[in-house]
């Protein structure tokens, strides 16, 4: 690791959030190399890692600039791409390129000594909600009754004990409407009568509904905490961001406390919460997402979010 050296961003071409802070970083004049690991299969990036008796050095190239990653001060690891094979290789021959490029750039970045925000191996062991949801409940916060099942008898009864209920996806997946458009599955409400047999084909998460008076975004970079009251009249705000009111609040002692516990317990150092406040003043934890968007709070309330986080990227002692 070196303090003067640059700051690794790894994300897809299409990121305006890692944009911004690029750009900051630019104005404060600390060197960057940023790259999409998947673009190892498009031929726009270019790895050499050697190992062996003299210790390992490895380097990754693009059209524009070589970095050798022992001299990285930190990374920014953010919305990488899916690994996808070239559409000229045979099915077979295109599966076995994915996977040996998929584990050699996981295998290499993740070595690189220094500050991440948040570390690779990190990020995917507090991506899946089961382990969120222990997690949470260790750290203190108040959290939902909740059931994952494929069984519709126990969602059934899981409804007849909790009242209203909703259903939100295990993981966010890339959907398409019949048309092509993008396609999103919302946070909803459930008529447990309507669910038939189908439902035992996967896995669904299914929660008590929290009756709510507003939802809550908690964005922690590093020491920094910010906290935005969103107002929708829906029950997933991002259904329609037109009609979402926003005002920053303080953050209470406690949910900062078990912010950081959560933080802590997976090593991250980045984390955005979201939160269903009460009538009484509850902050009822929904989940946290060690990736997720903020850009536009900071658009829409002036909270200095790009400054925390390049602070955090170039400030590595």
């Amino acid at each position: 690791m070196s303090v003067d050296g640059p700051v690794l961003v790894l994300t897809c071409a299409d990121d305006p959030t890692s944009d911004v802070v690029l750009a900051e970083l630019n104005n404060r004049g600390v060197p960057v190399f940023r790259c999409d690991p998947a673009d190892v299969l498009t031929g726009r990036l270019e790895v050499s890692a050697h190992f062996g008796t003299s210790g390992a050095r490895s380097y990754l190239r693009t059209d524009a600039r070589t970095v050798d990653l022992s001299s990285v001060r930190s990374v920014y690891y953010r919305r990488p791409s899916s690994y996808l094979a070239p559409t000229t290789m045979s099915e077979r021959d295109g599966r076995f390129a994915k996977e040996q490029a998929k584990h050699g750039m996981a295998g290499i970045v993740a070595s690189v000594r220094g500050r991440w925000v948040n570390h690779i191996w990190r990020a995917v062991e507090a991506e899946f909600k089961p382990t969120q949801l222990i997690a949470a409940r260790e750290a203190g916060f108040v959290v939902p009754p909740t059931i994952i099942t494929n069984r519709v008898d126990d969602v059934r009864d899981f409804t007849k004990e909790q009242g209203s209920i909703v259903y939100k996806p295990l993981q966010n997946t890339d959907l398409a409407g019949s048309d092509g458009t993008a396609a999103a599955i919302w946070v909803d409400e459930v008529e447990a009568s309507k669910l038939d047999a189908g439902l035992g084909l996967t896995l669904h998460l299914f929660q008590r509904r929290v009756d709510k008076v507003a939802d809550l975004r908690v964005t922690v970079i590093g020491n920094e905490i910010f906290s935005v009251r969103l107002e929708s009249p829906h029950i997933d705000w991002r259904r329609d961001y037109d009609q979402v009111r926003y005002s920053v609040v303080d953050t209470p002692v406690d949910i900062a406390a078990q912010c950081r516990r959560y933080l802590d317990k997976f090593g991250l150092l980045f984390g955005a919460f979201d939160f269903g406040l009460t009538g009484d003043g509850s902050w009822v934890w929904y989940e946290c997402n060690t990736g997720g968007q903020w850009h536009w709070l900071e658009l829409e309330t002036g909270l200095p979010m790009t400054a925390a986080l390049a602070d955090l990227l170039e400030i590595t002692r």
